[in-house]
Order: structure tokens, then sequence, then C-alpha cells
């Protein structure tokens, strides 16, 4: 199992105790925008999500990671890898922290980091990117601290509260890949 540690976090694998954080996390309607869900999630569907979440990256084609502060193993967030590309050798990255009041506390900084450092010298990945609304500008701020660059905008791609907002495409390219 993975667990990846900083200076004040830790990333660690899902584990069927993380069912109730999950089941929040996924039926909380106002992240529901930077999650890209639409639909509530049933504590079933759930549950047989956290028994397959051992699979490998390779065959998940994702890896899904609990953001912890403590050794007393309870998640404040979420981080994961998605539409993993092994071919290609990239694959999208996106972070969300449940409670606001831990937003703003270098948590997801930390997060990112750490899982970024992981795509690039563990899976040899060579680009990462993230799908951004436009309007999320703490988002925007903490992946081009990292270095991700805007490339594009996806216009009128997201419908929130009747109204189409447009959403960027942030990319972070692996300089140190020896495999260009």
């Amino acid at each position: 199992m993975i667990t990846l540690k900083g200076d004040t976090i830790y990333l660690r694998a899902l584990e069927p105790e993380d069912l109730e954080f999950v089941y929040k996390m996924e039926n909380d309607q106002s992240i529901w925008e930077v999650s890209n869900t639409n639909t509530p999630y049933s504590r079933y569907l759930i549950r047989k999500y956290l028994e397959n979440a051992q699979q490998d990256i390779y065959e998940a084609k994702q890896l899904r990671l609990a953001i912890c502060q403590d050794e007393d193993f309870p998640a404040v967030g979420l981080i994961d890898l998605f539409e993993f590309d092994p071919k290609n050798n990239r694959a999208g990255i996106g972070i969300v922290i449940q409670k606001k009041e831990n937003r703003g506390q270098n948590i997801g900084s930390e997060a990112l980091e750490l899982l970024i450092k992981y795509s690039f010298f563990n899976l040899n990945l060579h680009q990462i990117y993230a799908n951004i609304s436009t309007n999320n500008e703490a988002s925007i701020a903490l992946f081009t601290k990292f270095g991700f660059e805007k490339i594009g905008i996806k216009k009128d791609w997201i419908l929130l509260n009747n109204q189409y907002h447009d959403e960027a495409i942030f990319q972070l390219i692996n300089t140190n890949n020896l495999n260009q």
C-alpha cells in the first residue's frame, strides 16, 4: 500500500474505514463542481469501490489517496490521479479538501507536491494535467505555484446554477523525465 509522507501531512491508500468520509465527500453538492460529480453515490457503491481500491494504478487507471494530518487515521481530503495513460506517460490530477476550515492551511499544497513527485519519480510520468474552473482562483493559484501552465480554455464547459462557466486545462511537463 502507498503511503507518502510530507512535513505535516501524509497520503495513504483508502481503507474500508474511509466509507463514511468518502460517502460524505462524494455526496457534498458544494464540491460537485470540482469533483465532476452529477448524482449522489450510495454507501453500497462506495463500499464496492473501497473493496477494489487496492487495485494497481495500471489496472484501475486511477489512484485515489486520502490526505491525513496525523496518525489517528481520519482523512481531511482526497487527491487523485485519473485517466492514467501508461502508453503516453500522463495522468490527470485532482484534489479536494473537505472542510473549508482546513483549506488555506498548506494541506493541499503539501499533498499536491507529494503526488507530483510520486507521479514523476515513481510512475515516470512525462506530464500531468488538471481541469480547473476559471473562477476557482484558489485552485489556479495552487497549481500554478508548482509550475502548471494554462494551455487552454474549454468554453461554457460547466453548468452550475443554471449558468455556464469556462474550465481551463493546466499542464505540468516533467523536464527531468529521461524517457522523452
